[in-house]
C-alpha cells in the first residue's frame, strides 16, 4: 500500500509545483512605456500565443488597467498567452482627436510585435472609448467586448458627463447634437459588419447608471439587424457595480479566450 500511495503523493506535489511555478510567471506589475507624452501600460503574457495577441482595455486611467486586478479573466488571458494592455488618455468620451491618439498607441503595440488586430474591451464608459475607435478602424478589430459599456452618446455622456464629453470634442453642445449620427457608434457599425467583427457584451437588466435599453440592448438590436454577431449576458437584478457577475463572467472569459485564437 505505501508504494502505491508514494508515488501517488509525488505526482500530486509535482503538479502543484507545476501550478506555482507557472502563477508566479505572471507578470505583478506592467510594463509602460509612453506615446507622445501619455502613457501605455502593459502585461505581457509570458508564453505568447501565435501572433501575439491581446486585450486593449479601457479606460486606462491614472496609469492603471483595472482589469489586471481581476483574477479569472487576468490569469486565464495571461495562461492563454494573450497580453493585456491599454492607454491613458483621461476622460475622453471618443471624440476623432482622441481616437487619433488612440491610434498612435495601437501603432505602438503593433511596432512591439503585438497583433494588428486586438481585442478591444471596453467597461463602462470604456465602451465607448473602445466603439469609437473600432467603427473609425473596423479592419482593425478582431473582437468587441462590453462590460456594461457606454455604447451610445446621447445616453450616459451627454446626460451624466457632459462637460467631459464636449471638452473631448471641443465644441458646444448643440454642435455635438446636430453632428450626432456622425460621431455615435451606434450609427455607424457599417465597417464592423462588413468586417464581421463579434461582439460580446454583459450587462445588469437593473443598471440606472448606463442603463441596459438604450446602451448594449440597442447597439445588438442594431447590429443583429445588419447580419452581425453579438452575443449578450444579461445578469438580472443587478446594475453598475464590481460584483462577480460581471468579473468572473465565464461567458465573457470563454469568448475572449476563442476570438484570440
Amino acid at each position: 500500500m505505501k508504494s502505491q500511495t508514494l508515488p501517488f503523493l509525488g505526482a500530486a506535489l509535482l503538479l502543484c509545483l507545476h501550478a506555482v511555478i507557472a502563477q508566479d510567471a505572471l507578470p505583478r506589475a506592467a510594463a509602460t512605456f509612453e506615446v507622445n507624452g501619455n502613457k501605455a501600460v502593459l502585461y505581457a503574457a509570458p508564453k505568447p500565443a501565435e501572433g501575439k495577441p491581446w486585450v486593449w482595455y479601457a479606460p486606462t486611467l491614472k496609469g492603471g488597467v483595472s482589469l489586471a486586478g481581476r483574477k479569472v479573466y487576468f490569469d486565464a488571458f495571461m495562461g492563454a498567452g494573450i497580453s493585456l494592455a491599454g492607454f491613458d488618455l483621461g476622460e475622453v468620451r471618443g471624440s476623432p482627436a482622441s481616437s487619433a491618439k488612440f491610434s498612435e498607441f495601437y501603432e505602438a503595440m503593433v511596432n512591439r510585435g503585438f497583433s494588428p488586430k486586438p481585442i478591444l474591451l471596453g467597461q463602462s464608459r470604456g465602451g465607448m472609448m473602445t466603439l469609437a475607435w473600432a467603427f473609425r478602424n473596423p479592419d482593425k478589430i478582431k473582437a468587441w467586448v462590453g462590460i456594461y459599456p457606454v455604447c451610445n452618446l446621447a445616453s450616459w455622456p451627454l446626460k451624466n458627463s457632459k462637460p467631459q464629453t464636449l471638452a473631448d470634442f471641443a465644441m458646444p453642445e448643440a454642435d455635438l447634437v446636430a453632428k450626432l449620427k456622425e460621431f455615435n457608434p451606434i450609427d455607424n457599425l457599417q465597417g464592423l459588419l462588413a468586417n464581421k467583427v463579434p461582439m460580446f457584451a454583459v450587462h445588469g437588466d437593473t443598471d440606472v447608471v448606463v442603463p441596459y435599453d438604450d446602451n448594449t440592448k440597442l447597439l445588438k438590436e442594431r447590429y443583429e439587424a445588419g447580419g452581425g454577431s453579438f452575443s449578450v449576458k444579461i445578469i438580472p437584478g443587478e446594475g453598475h457595480k464590481v460584483t462577480p457577475s460581471f468579473f468572473e463572467c465565464t461567458e465573457l472569459r470563454d469568448f475572449v479566450l476563442k476570438q484570440a485564437k
